[in-house]
């Protein structure tokens, strides 16, 4: 029996470039409220003239089929316009994130042959040693502006035309750009508008940042359908407590969220007040039964919907309804959406018996046309399909099983690709950026779980002959990588331990010393009770003796989920910090000096 499950073949419109969709809504609906920012509004009609206005000056610039522009901004209304001129203009658009390190990002701009990049006039001067041409989205006084003609642009775009790239973490030390077509989004949208249906009452929250290609359907799924989009102010992803304020101000009925994330709306007291959610997406990462039943107690009336799916099959390839007295620890993830195939093979590509472990191959409408200037690669990951001629499988790593009524579960990875808080990241790139440094001779990196529900990254070096100074890494490595994939803990080994074959035991490799990290700043202690209170706090999450006032949060093995729960205890002691606080400022010492000059202002 072949270990395969699709659903019929669903016959969605021909009209498969994306921004038609959206034009085709705007003509029904033109004075409607389509986004919302703060005390910003746009109506379908308005944003429409917007992004035609900017897509006819993208014109002038060069922008047409096959040319990739950039995007740099901040969550804001410029940032749909931006990507809806794009399109119009028949170029494909690459998100960067504002708070990448510049090596990363002038990397990708010059891996991905960009020429000309939209941003605001805050970050411009990041970028002003880059070979692009720069278009001020918020510039007011219009001297960006070379036309004024605001009418739908009548080019013929074609499903198999690039819509954006995303750039993923590589393996090879270089992160890979991930270049998907209309027609794969298009049918993305159409599936989750049949499935999920949005009305004019709905408002959906688009909080993920604009780099990871969940967010992709959080901006298109409501300007589809006639509903609201409602933005996130910047920071707010990582904040609980900000956006639970921003559900409940703008009635959000339709949530995107990692489970870590989850779990951390539910600890707050008043997402129980959030009753305009309708339904929840969780995805990147697994979803337990507990989590599921956490949600369904809190708040009875909403679905939660499990998503999976790699960014090289288009955002989601399953989904999953989570069923209320479900069975087993972890939530399944499900049935494939429409037009897309999934298989579960052996390592000779044949399908394997049910509820046997193999991997997971998907094909249909969702595959992406593939890495970006990298043709070996994509012939090593999208493989000639094994069962229909002429047409293509996605390699995905992931180990899966099908359950009883065609049902798949998720099993774990067979490479060295981890998934941490939702976030992809390829463990070799870290090792290689790691083994650029002149004193270290090897590296291998690790994501750990020694404390259930507690992931962190670990690195373990081989110094060279010069002594390394273990504080030294943590700067080098966030000047080239993304603050998620920068290790919380580093140990220094004389060896690293091999198996017979030569590779990295990684199973020997040591649990960190926890009560070591950050040991490289001499202890002061706190000196007032606002300091003493907030180290008390840093000591229970980090789980460290003592912290002084000028220790480095990062340096002593902190992250943003660990910031996330310093923030939240603090709250109930009465001390109102934020996550910026705790990634700005770093040290005790510098955040009670703010805290107090918030408090004389």
């Amino acid at each position: 029996m072949l270990t395969k499950t699709k659903i019929e073949s669903v016959q969605f419109t021909d009209q498969q470039a994306l921004h038609r969709l959206f034009e085709a809504q705007v003509a029904k609906t033109p004075d409607r409220i389509a986004v919302v920012y703060g005390e910003q509004t746009l109506s379908y009609e308005e944003l429409n003239n917007r992004a035609n206005h900017l897509a006819h000056d993208l014109q002038t610039f060069g922008v047409a089929a096959g040319k990739i522009v950039a995007i740099a901004c901040d969550r804001s209304l410029d940032m749909i316009v931006g990507m809806l001129a794009v399109l119009k203009a028949g170029g494909a658009y690459l998100p960067l994130d504002l708070d990448y390190p510049m090596d990363r990002i002038a990397y990708m701009l010059q891996d991905s042959q960009t020429e000309v990049l939209l941003t605001q006039q805050h970050a411009a001067e990041r970028y002003k040693d880059q070979s692009v041409q720069m278009i001020l989205l918020d510039d007011t006084d219009g001297t960006s502006s070379v036309t004024e003609t605001r009418d739908n642009l009548h080019l013929q775009v074609t499903g198999e035309q690039p819509a954006y790239v995303i750039y993923t973490s590589g393996s090879t030390g270089q992160p890979k750009g991930i270049v998907v077509g209309h027609g794969a989004i298009s049918n993305h949208m159409q599936w989750m508008q049949t499935e999920f249906p949005l009305d004019a009452s709905d408002r959906v929250l688009q909080k993920t940042a604009c780099s990871f290609d969940a967010s992709v359907w959080e901006f298109y799924a409501p300007l589809l359908a006639g509903a609201q989009l409602v933005f996130a102010k910047p920071g707010a992803h990582l904040d609980p407590a900000a956006l639970v304020q921003t559900i409940q101000e703008h009635g959000v009925t339709t949530l995107q969220v990692v489970p870590t994330m989850l779990s951390m709306l539910l600890e707050q007291g008043d997402f129980a007040e959030c009753t305009s959610l309708k339904r929840v997406f969780a995805g990147g990462e697994q979803l337990t039964r507990n989590l599921q039943e956490r949600l369904s107690a809190i708040l009875p009336h909403a679905d939660l919907i499990n998503l999976y799916g790699p960014t090289e099959c288009c955002i989601d390839s399953t989904f999953w309804v989570a069923e209320r007295g479900g069975t087993g620890h972890v939530v399944p993830i499900g049935r494939p959406i429409a037009n897309a195939h999934v298989y579960v093979l052996d390592e000779h590509l044949q399908p394997v018996p049910q509820g046997v472990e193999g991997e997971l191959y998907i094909g249909g409408a969702g595959l992406a046309i593939g890495y970006l200037h990298r043709p070996e690669l994509t012939a090593e990951r999208f493989v000639a399909h094994p069962f229909a001629e002429g047409e293509r499988l996605y390699k995905t790593g992931d180990l899966v099983r099908m359950l009883q009524g065609d049902v798949l579960e998720f099993m774990g990875r067979i490479d060295d690709q981890v998934k941490l808080r939702g976030l992809r990241i390829e463990l070799g790139e870290i090792e290689a950026v790691l083994q650029r440094h002149p004193a270290v001779q090897q590296a291998a990196v690790v994501m750990r779980e020694d404390t259930p529900g507690d992931q962190l990254l670990v690195a373990y070096v081989v110094c060279k002959g010069e002594q390394l100074q273990i504080q030294d890494l943590r700067p080098f490595l966030t000047g080239q990588l993304p603050e998620y994939m920068v290790p919380s803990h580093y140990v220094c080994l004389d060896a690293l331990p091999l198996m017979p074959n030569g590779k990295v035991d990684r199973r020997q490799l040591p649990a960190p010393d926890l009560s070591t990290q950050g040991k490289g700043t001499d202890y002061v202690a706190p000196g007032n009770s606002t300091e003493e209170l907030i180290a008390g706090i840093w000591s229970e999450i980090l789980g460290l003796p003592e912290v002084g006032i000028e220790n480095d949060f990062f340096e002593l093995g902190g992250d943003s989920l660990a910031a996330l729960k310093i923030v939240a205890l603090c709250k109930r002691e009465g001390i109102f910090l934020t996550p910026e606080d705790m990634f700005k400022l770093r040290r005790i010492g510098e955040i009670a000096a703010a805290l107090e000059a918030r408090t004389r202002r």
